[in-house]
């Protein structure tokens, strides 16, 4: 991507990672086993309440091609083809489920120095049909996502939003749920004495003239340990903590605090990572 501006997806992302990524209140295990021929595996196993799902990928990687087949506990395979380069600056990626016959998908990235351009197409008699394209450069981009069900002849969705980052902050202001919803989001990192981020993200409902907020922080203790927070109005307060024992692996303790249902308890939440 270089100079260019990150896909529309990626506006108010690094908001939105530190004040969600990695939190989770179930019990999950992840073991990725790479390998020098190109083909890599990789088995989750996620716990919630008495339930167990889980399933198992392989990643082949040959030139610029990657298959990704990942089969699940009931049983559904899902594939996906990735071409880097199929034309310059553009990738394509073929993806499709089995057993559901109208799952096949047709994706296309295109980046170029002041544009990123993502589409997606059914491979269905009634497709749906996305766009997505933000313009600009790595510090400022202006961006809108649209999506068409042939079937029904309607928009999915209209999303627009722009954002400004620098290496030491970023801000964004989407336009969501078809003009419903207004968000904008800040964060802002501190690396003195040790890195730290805060971020803030305010949501305001037009239909219902509600507002909501949530802002939290991430503090890396040492290099190998990281802790984060998270408040929001609707009175819930969550905690992380990720450690690093051997590299790429990692554990992650997550704790919620519902103030208003006292009588509920704490979630509590752990994810093993392995990676020999």
């Amino acid at each position: 991507m270089g100079s260019g501006p990150a896909p529309f997806s990626d506006i108010g992302k690094r908001t939105k990672d530190l004040l969600t990524k990695d939190y989770n209140f179930d019990h999950k295990f992840i073991l990725s086993i790479p390998s020098s021929t190109g083909v890599g595996l990789t088995a989750t196993g996620l716990k919630r309440d008495q339930i167990f799902v889980g399933d198992i990928s392989t990643v082949y990687k040959s030139g610029s091609t990657t298959v990704d087949v990942k089969i699940d506990t009931y049983s559904n395979v899902s594939t996906k083809v990735t071409i880097n380069n199929a034309l310059p600056s553009t990738k394509a990626a073929f993806s499709f489920n089995v057993p559901d016959q109208r799952s096949g998908k047709l994706d296309v990235q295109y980046l170029h120095h002041h544009a990123a351009i993502n589409s997606s197409i059914g491979l269905n008699p009634a497709p749906l049909l996305e766009l997505a394209a933000a313009f600009g450069n790595k510090d400022l981009a202006l961006g809108g996502e649209v999506g068409f069900d042939t079937a029904s002849a309607s928009f999915t969705k209209y999303n627009a939003g722009i954002s400004f980052n620098k290496p030491d902050f970023s801000a964004a202001l989407i336009l969501a749920d078809k003009g419903q919803t207004l968000k904008t989001s800040y964060v802002h990192s501190v690396n003195s004495p040790s890195v730290s981020e805060v971020a803030a993200e305010l949501t305001h409902r037009f239909s219902t003239y509600e507002n909501s907020f949530s802002f939290g922080s991430a503090h890396v203790v040492d290099p190998f340990t990281v802790v984060k927070t998270r408040f929001s109005d609707n009175g819930k307060v969550a905690m992380l903590c990720q450690r690093e024992w051997r590299p790429k692996s990692h554990i992650t303790v997550s704790a919620e605090y519902d103030s208003k249902a006292m009588s509920a308890g704490p979630k509590l939440g752990l994810a093993l990572a392995l990676k020999p």
